[in-house]
């Protein structure tokens, strides 16, 4: 198994990144009472998945496996009674993680 942090603030942002092989643009929005929301982007901005709650407990791309991502994404809390990030902590107390069988 393969873990990687990938790297947030605690910011709106949109970025280019690459996960298991593949271009992607992800985009975080803080939407207040529905927290952090993540879009996935192809490389020329074309949504691919849109409106994912970042959330604590599960693969967030599960729902998707039929769109083939390579991996998966989860999202782990500093404090285990966490069940979110907070406007505040995104990757300083609460991360994303992709992760690969390999």
């Amino acid at each position: 198994m393969s873990i990687a942090e990938i790297p947030l603030s605690a910011d709106n942002q949109i970025f280019t990144i690459q996960l298991g092989g593949q271009t992607l643009r992800m985009r975080l929005l803080y939407r207040d009472a529905a927290g952090w929301i993540l879009d996935i982007l192809d490389a020329d901005n074309r949504p691919i998945v849109n409106g994912i709650p970042l959330v604590t407990g599960g693969d967030l791309l599960a729902p998707y496996a039929w769109l083939g991502f390579s991996g998966g994404l989860w999202v782990g809390c500093d404090d285990e009674a966490q069940d979110y990030p907070s406007k505040t902590n995104l990757g300083n107390g609460s991360h994303l993680y992709f992760v690969t069988a390999t």
